[in-house]
C-alpha cells in the first residue's frame, strides 16, 4: 500500500515539521518514505506545503500529482490542492481558520477544530499535531500514534523541544 500525502498552510504553522514527523514514524516502523518540503521565501506567514510518500514498497518518484492524503490548515491551500487529489481521497479541513467547504464529492472530508483543539492543550501553534493525530485514526497504515510520538525527539529541532509535551 502507497499513501501520498501533502501538508499546507502557512509558514510557521509546522507543515514541514508535521511531514517530517510522518516520515520519521514511517520510517521507523519499517516503511518506505520520501520527505519534500517545500516554502515561499518568505517563510513565517508565506505558503508552505510538503510531500511525504510513505510506502510497504520501494518508491519509484517523490513527485505527487495526485495526493491520496491532504491536511490543510489554511484556506489558501484548501483552493490550490483540494483539485490535484485522487478520487477517493481523504482530505483534513482546519475549520478554525477555513470557512469555505470541499468542493468534491468523490473524496472523504474531515472537518476539525485543530487550532482550536490544539489551544485546549495548552498552545494554538499544535495545530499540526492535532491534524496528525486525526490523520493517524482516519489512516492507521500510515504509522501508530506512538510511533509518531516518539519521532517528536528527532524531528523536533533541540531549542523546541520544550514544547514536546504539549505537542
Amino acid at each position: 500500500m502507497t499513501e501520498e500525502i501533502i501538508v499546507a498552510g502557512f509558514g510557521g504553522q509546522g507543515v514541514l515539521l508535521a511531514g517530517k514527523m510522518l516520515a520519521v514514524a514511517a520510517m521507523r516502523q519499517g516503511k518506505h518514505v520520501s520527505h519534500i518540503p517545500s516554502y515561499g521565501a518568505e517563510m513565517r506567514g508565506g505558503t508552505a506545503n510538503c510531500s511525504v510518500v510513505i510506502s510497504d514498497e520501494e518508491i519509484a518518484s517523490p513527485t505527487i500529482e495526485h495526493p491520496s492524503v491532504l491536511i490543510v490548515l489554511n484556506e489558501p491551500s484548501l483552493k490550490k490542492f483540494e483539485k490535484t487529489m485522487a478520487p477517493g481521497g481523504l482530505l483534513l479541513v482546519n475549520t478554525t481558520l477555513i470557512k469555505a467547504k470541499a468542493e468534491r464529492e468523490d473524496i472523504k472530508v474531515v472537518y476539525q477544530d485543530f487550532t482550536d483543539f490544539a489551544r485546549e492543550a495548552g498552545s494554538d501553534k499544535s495545530a499540526n499535531m492535532a491534524a496528525l493525530g486525526c490523520l493517524i485514526k482516519e489512516k492507521n497504515f500510515i504509522c501508530s500514534l506512538e510511533a509518531l510520538i516518539n519521532a517528536l525527539d528527532e524531528a523536533v529541532s533541540q531549542r523546541n523541544r520544550r514544547f514536546n509535551t504539549i505537542n
